[in-house]
């Protein structure tokens, strides 16, 4: 029987930055991550698609990138705190520079 999209899409994300799927028998939310790594706490969401205003904010961090410097794209909330601002990274450039 084939894996379900979300698990197939948690296994290759796992073997991509050298963690293990964790499975998800027995846990509660918050329990355990979905992938298991020495230093991320990984939870993936995989979704059918990615907001185009998110994937167009991405295409400008490309695009104005100089050198060395890794694309992102921060999302601001109203009233949020700065540091609880969340941070995207193409999941291959942060393997380039970290993993």
């Amino acid at each position: 029987m084939a894996d379900k999209a979300w698990k197939a899409c948690e296994r290759r994300i796992a073997k991509f930055i050298g963690g293990e799927r964790v499975p998800i028998t027995g846990r509660q939310r918050g329990d355990a991550p979905d992938i298991a790594h020495n230093w991320l706490s990984v939870e993936v969401k995989y979704r059918k698609r990615t907001p185009e205003w998110v994937k167009d904010a991405m295409r400008q961090a490309v695009a104005s990138k100089r050198m060395r410097q890794m694309p992102c794209v921060i999302l601001c909330e109203k009233g949020q705190k700065t540091e609880d601002n969340l941070i995207i990274f193409r999941l291959g450039d942060a393997k380039d520079h970290w993993l």
